[in-house]
């Protein structure tokens, strides 16, 4: 099973400044643990210094990840508030079939609504559902779908 960790990087900052990502770490670690064999793709960990990128570099970064939402099994989405670059990684994975879990309080947002298979509303019952089996569950039921 493959994972891409989408989530807010700059979000509605106009400058240079990332919000806080510390989220990537936890997602990472509970999906690490509930799923050993899986491949957890992580776009900042592969690109920390993204922000200083030319247009060049910073473009091809972009492009790929989007292609790669797209190409894995499922995307992870952190979306606490708006982020564009979220909203076009999990609208790329969910037109390709791709399963789209979002971790968002943004429930009535058009994007979280319709481009999401499952919704929760922090991070705390997204690993509640992870410990109790419900996402499993809920996983291997939307593959049988796709």
């Amino acid at each position: 099973m493959r994972f891409f960790i989408a989530g807010i990087m700059q979000g509605s900052h106009a400058g240079e400044v990332l919000h806080r990502q510390g989220y990537r770490q936890k997602l990472g670690q509970l999906l690490a643990d509930h799923f050993p064999n899986a491949t957890i793709y992580d776009p900042l960990s592969e690109h920390q210094n993204s922000l200083a990128y030319d247009e060049r570099q910073g473009r091809e970064v972009f492009l790929r990840h989007n292609r790669m939402c797209g190409e894995v099994d499922i995307v992870i989405a952190f979306v606490p508030e708006a982020s564009m670059g979220t909203a076009i990684e999990m609208w790329e994975a969910f037109r390709q079939g791709k399963t789209v879990i979002t971790i968002s309080p943004l429930r009535h947002n058009w994007v979280v609504r319709f481009c999401s298979h499952e919704v929760y509303p922090d991070l705390d019952s997204f690993a509640a559902a992870l410990r109790t089996g419900e996402l499993a569950r809920r996983m291997i039921n939307l593959a049988r779908l796709a």
